[in-house]
This record gives C-alpha cells, sequence and structure tokens, in this order.
C-alpha cells in the first residue's frame, strides 16, 4: 500500500537514503530539508532528478525543526496535497565532537533544540493530522548512543538520548489514537552520513587545549577508533539503516517493533533494549496500562461517528 511519509533531514546520510529508497519502493516521499532553494538547492535538485529518473514520487520541501513557521507550511502543504500523513521520519541531527567542558552552553541548548525539541515542533504538527486519521506511524531514528555513550560526543549523546526518552513519552499519549511508535537505532557508522564531516566543535578553544596534553591522541585517533569496532570482513553500509526503517515502514499495524538496531559493530544497545523492552511493558502494566504497549487499529470512521 502506498504510504504517504514524511522526513526531516532528508537532504544528506540517511535521511537521503530513506527518502530514496521509500520512493522506489512506490511510497510517496517528501524529503524535507532547510534552504530548498538556496544553500540546499542542489540537494533539492538531486531529489528531483532522482524522482524523475527513476519515475518515482519523491518531493523535496522545504522545513526547518528549529522554525514552527516552517514546519507548518509544510505540513499543510502535505495535507493539502495528499490529505493524509501516513508516517513520520524524525531524522534531523547535528554532531557535536570535543571535550565536553570545552562546549558552551549555549552550544548544548542549540544541540538540544535541534535534537530533542525540533521533533516535538514536528509532532505538534503532524499529531493532529494522525489522530483525525486514528492511525499512523512515528518513526524515530534514534542512536544506540542513547544505550551506551562514546567518548567526545556530549551534546549530541545527551540530546539523543532526550529525544529517546521523549519517543518513550509520545508513544503512551498517542496508542490510544491507533498512532504507532518505532525507534530504530543505528550504531557506529563513519562513511555514508554526513555526521562526522559536519560535526561542529567546541566554541572554547582555550579549554580544549588545556586537554590537548591528556587527550589529544584520543582526540585525533577518534575515527580511527570508531572504525576499529568493526570486524575487518564486516562491511557497514548506512543503506542497512534505511532498509531497516522501510521493512518497518512496510510491516502490517500491530507487527511493528517499538524498537531496532542496525549495528555492525556490535555496539552494546541492544541486550540494553532487550532488558528495557521487557520492563517498559511490566511498569505500563503495572499503571494498569498495558493496553498502551501496542496500539490497536481503529476504524477512523466508527470513531468519528462515536465522538459525535
Amino acid at each position: 500500500m502506498n504510504k504517504v511519509i514524511v522526513i526531516t533531514g532528508a537532504g544528506t546520510g540517511m535521511g537521503r537514503l530513506m527518502a530514496r529508497t521509500f520512493a522506489v519502493a512506490g511510497h510517496t516521499v517528501y524529503a524535507t530539508m532547510r534552504s530548498v532553494s538556496d544553500r540546499n538547492k542542489g540537494k533539492a535538485d538531486e531529489a528531483r532528478a532522482f524522482a524523475l529518473e527513476h519515475k518515482v514520487d519523491l518531493r523535496p520541501l522545504e522545513l526547518d525543526v528549529l522554525s514552527n513557521e516552517s514546519i507548518g507550511a509544510a505540513i499543510g502543504a502535505v495535507v493539502t496535497e495528499q490529505g493524509r500523513i501516513d508516517v513520520l521520519v524524525h531524522n534531523a541531527a547535528h554532531l557535536y565532537f570535543g571535550i565536553t567542558e570545552a562546549f558552551t552552553p549555549e552550544q548544548v541548548m542549540a544541540s538540544l533544540n535541534t535534537n530533542a525539541v525540533g521533533p516535538l515542533r514536528v509532532n505538534r504538527a503532524v499529531l493532529p493530522v494522525m489522530r483525525r486519521q486514528k492511525s499512523g506511524l512515528l518513526l524515530w531514528i534514534g542512536s544506540g548512543t542513547s544505550r551506551i555513550v562514546p567518548p567526545f560526543l556530549a551534546p549530541y549523546t545527551a540530546a539523543k538520548a532526550a529525544m529517546d526518552s521523549l519517543a518513550d513519552s509520545v508513544a503512551y499519549d498517542v496508542a490510544r489514537f491507533g498512532i504507532e511508535t518505532s525507534i530504530l537505532m543505528p550504531g557506529p557508522f563513519v562513511e555514508g552520513t554526513a555526521h562526522f564531516p559536519n560535526a561542529e566543535l567546541p566554541r572554547d578553544g582555550a579549554v580544549q587545549e588545556q586537554y590537548e596534553a591528556l587527550y589529544g591522541d584520543a582526540l585525533a585517533g577518534n575515527e580511527q577508533a570508531t572504525r576499529a569496532l568493526f570486524p575487518k570482513d564486516v562491511v557497514a553500509d548506512v543503506q542497512a539503516v534505511a532498509e531497516e526503517a522501510l521493512r518497518i515502514v512496510d510491516l502490517p499495524h500491530g507487527s511493528r517493533p517499538y524498537r531496532s538496531e542496525v549495528d555492525f559493530a556490535d555496539f552494546g544497545d541492544r541486550p540494553i533494549n532487550a532488558v528495557a523492552a521487557v520492563m517498559r511493558e511490566r511498569t505500563l502494566i503495572r499503571f494498569g496500562l498495558g493496553d498502551l504497549v501496542r496500539p490497536r487499529a481503529i476504524d477512523a470512521s466508527r470513531a468519528c461517528q462515536d465522538q459525535t
């Protein structure tokens, strides 16, 4: 079945791959990004060219997760054109790399704003649509770093952990509307994404320098250390994230995983997620909210009649 899918941060990396993968599979995909007519015009043009070449429905669309006005305009355009939104993929993110003390409070707030508050803004525009439909899927592109924290990424890992917690809470809120939640947690990747090339460095260079004597080698060798996590015979292809996202999207209602991982490095979050899933269900049942574990499908027309 064709689904209308909105993806944030779809100009590069995982978002770009997901947009193309969904479109080739026959879905209507809105690949949102900032500055489609300016800084990211080339990326938007690439998406249009891909759509023409492959005869798929892939549409670049202006959306800035930091702007309520931008989000409202984008989601309004999708609903006007399609009448519905079946899947929202929270993918927009920004990486920070360096010594924690050297990041300014403003940088940490900016990371939280993009990586955690951004999804809340987009939800506030999309969830009214899904609640009226009595259906929808929120697909959150999380991170294994929410469970196992690697060194030198504090503003990013803190914000991704906040997003993960937000996803858990939103899942409870929307379950009785028939809206499903799935949290896809990629492990580390050193190729195929724009995360590390575009990573933001600490602004307090003086503090960063005070750590150099003890941590300079570790900072300079971070990429090599990350590569060493992968077995020699394993190719960590980021396309696997897009394929797993497509698998989740295409599963029938009620059979989608609440969490899944794409991890070529044995990062360690998978066993933690397994325990967390058991305890999550236990907690909900103890609160008398066992029905929130897996949202049931709702007949939207009947639900509307029941409310009148």
